[in-house]
């Protein structure tokens, strides 16, 4: 018999995100389209395609493990200090190396009941204590959070914006209203996957010096890049540096490193993406409303 540590005794045996290949074996069906993952179907940057294919002959080698020229690509894009970027293997794994850091068995997290449940499936997997905060008008609600964060003296509040999976997000003065209160015990995840479908001058501008929060950010959705994992967070040195002692070194691999230093290079076609969203977008409101549904802008 195997000697489970006792947290994972306790955890059901499931995943926090069922994916559509999945209910497709189940249902013995084939899906005419997969919307459930948000997932960019107008796929990565020509340039990133070919970048990756040109790097195939190179696959005897291992990725960089520091991932130097990409963070330093993702450190100059975004104006701050290469000591200031992580790169891992999707937001999700850097989700996982967040709570490993600052959770123990018993510390409180709050986020939103109904939120990105991989986030709470970590928390759950390090023995963390979730608070939940019902969702107000289709918002997350800032001020519930916040306040269920002083009560509990949460070590981490998760937050999405843009929202997932409502699609709705507040606008910076809110966010950085937020962080201009959050207790100094409590460390603020903010969750910014879908930040690149916001014009730059309404996300907030966040002062890297403070070692109580770290953003998030993907090339898995506007740069099409689900399949090839990585992602990056951008926090303080301090809050930064501490990922080194855990992360897996060799989590984003080779072909990956090289498309999203591509696909980052190619702004244009990321602004061609953006345009055909937002048509897509104003297509599928046409859709729900001629069938008596109700679109949250978004």
């Amino acid at each position: 018999m195997v000697n489970f540590v006792s947290i994972i005794k306790d955890l059901p045996s499931s995943v926090p995100f069922v994916g559509p290949e999945a209910h497709e074996r189940m249902r013995k069906i084939e899906f005419k389209a997969r919307i459930g993952a948000n997932e960019n179907v107008f796929g990565p940057s020509p340039k990133a395609l070919s970048a990756m294919k040109d790097c195939l002959n190179r696959l005897w080698m291992y990725g960089d493990p520091e991932n130097y020229d990409l963070k330093r690509a993702i450190a100059n894009h975004h104006k701050v200090n290469p000591e200031n970027v992580v790169v891992g293997e999707g937001i999700d794994c850097l989700l996982g190396y967040l709570v490993r850091l600052l959770i123990e068995p018993g510390r409180s997290v709050v986020t939103s009941h109904g939120a990105y449940p991989t986030f709470n499936y970590h928390v759950k997997g390090y023995g963390g204590h979730l608070h939940y905060v019902p969702y107000k008008d289709d918002y997350e609600d800032i001020d519930e959070l916040l306040e269920k964060a002083i009560s509990t003296k949460a070590a981490l509040i998760y937050i999405s914006n843009p929202d997932n999976p409502m699609g709705t997000w507040h606008e910076r003065s809110v966010i950085e209203n937020l962080v201009d209160n959050l207790p100094k015990e409590t460390v603020l995840c903010l969750d910014e996957a879908y930040a690149d479908f916001v014009p730059p001058d309404d996300l907030p501008s966040l002062d890297l010096a403070k070692p109580n929060v770290i953003r998030f950010r993907t090339f898995s959705k506007a740069y099409g890049m689900a399949g090839a994992r990585v992602g990056y967070a951008i926090s303080s040195t301090e809050l930064i540096g501490s990922f080194e002692k855990i992360r897996n070194h060799f989590g984003v691999n080779l072909i990956a490193q090289v498309g999203a230093f591509t696909a980052l290079h190619d702004q244009a076609y990321l602004s061609e993406v953006l345009q055909k969203v937002d048509f897509s977008k104003e297509e599928i409101v046409k859709i729900a409303t001629e069938n008596d549904l109700i679109a949250i802008p978004s």
